[in-house]
């Protein structure tokens, strides 16, 4: 289990089961997500057999960011070991998402530097992540805070 970050705006800890329909909306709120979640009720039930096979991998981490009782953001940190780099491990930062409501506080700067700190933790040498290249101002948002686009990204839809 990771120690939660308490800042004086921010609380990250593990997600919790209770936390799924916030996070489902979370990452619905914006017109990629809106395309590609379910926020119909009762909850699509593929999301809650997600959300346990995460949990229980101990090489996954599903994060809530809370300011005072409000989910307010989420990332998924994901640790894989590698041959390459001389046997090194890395850590895959992804599903990085911001309340609305929330946005433009530093509450995402801080988000990403926990799931720095936590791969650091983890002895990861690298930090990666990917963003869909129409979110221009998450592009722009990882390279201030110093990520590279060292690499061109690949997906093929199953």
């Amino acid at each position: 289990m990771t120690k939660p970050l308490n800042s004086a705006s921010l609380t990250i800890r593990a997600a919790q089961q209770a936390d799924l329909p916030q996070l489902i909306e979370m990452l619905a709120d914006d017109p990629l997500g809106a395309q590609r979640e379910d926020t119909s009720t009762p909850l699509n039930p593929r999301y809650s057999t997600a959300f346990d096979n995460i949990t229980q991998d101990p090489n996954n981490l599903l994060a809530a960011a809370w300011q005072q009782d409000k989910l307010v953001g989420m990332l998924q940190l994901t640790f894989i070991p590698y041959l390459t780099h001389t046997g090194s491990k890395r850590c895959l930062i992804e599903g990085v998402r911001i309340h609305a409501d929330c946005r433009g506080q530093g509450l995402g700067e801080q988000l990403i530097y926990w799931g720095i700190e936590q791969a650091k933790l983890r002895d990861c040498n690298l930090v990666q992540l990917t963003s869909d290249k129409t979110r221009t101002e998450a592009l722009a948002f990882y390279t201030k805070l110093g990520f590279i686009a060292t690499h061109e990204g690949f997906k093929m839809k199953l």
